[in-house]
């Protein structure tokens, strides 16, 4: 069986872990404590994942992922690619709309308290900030829906189809 390379695995474990930390403080920061740091740890969170999806863009194009099971029909295929297709633009798109967001506010933005970020050159009027804006709100509940089938394809494989194609990743 052959399986991705540990780097690729790693980076897979690594930004899940870390997006479904920053979905939640997306989703919950209204409701936690006024006094916990969640928005600059959200953007913190979502720099990291921007910073290593790059890595693990390069990292990719560099070491191809292992073939998937011959078994495996065509338009299978064809949805694990285009899925995993989205769950990098998503990778890419949704920390670029935060970082423009932020851009745009009063507020300096810093990775983990540690040093600030530059700001990209835009103001709260700009259209970039409200297309932004909109894909920042909408897109994160495409990554929910694609993660459920994401995992779903993954536990079907495994106990349904008994092949190898979540082995590959663990």
């Amino acid at each position: 069986m052959a399986r991705y390379t540990t780097v690729a695995r790693a980076l897979h474990w690594i930004i899940a872990i870390l997006i479904l930390g920053n979905l939640f403080f997306g989703f919950a920061h209204d409701a936690l404590p006024k006094d916990w740091a969640v928005m600059p740890v959200h953007k913190s969170i979502g720099l990291t994942v921007l910073a290593l999806t790059l890595v693990r863009i390069v990292w990719r194009l560099t070491h191809p992922a292992p073939p998937l099971p011959a078994a495996m029909p065509a338009w299978e295929r064809g949805a694990a690619h285009a899925t995993h297709l989205v769950f990098y633009a998503l990778m890419l798109i949704l920390p670029l709309s935060g970082w423009i967001m932020s851009s745009a506010g009063t507020r300096p933005l810093n990775w983990f308290f540690l040093f600030d970020v530059p700001k990209f050159a835009v103001g709260k009027e700009d259209a970039i900030v409200g297309l932004s804006r909109g894909a920042h709100e909408l897109l994160p509940w495409l990554w929910v829906a694609l993660i459920i089938l994401h995992i779903g394809a993954a536990l079907r494989h495994h106990f349904a189809l008994k092949d190898d194609v979540l082995r590959r990743m663990l």
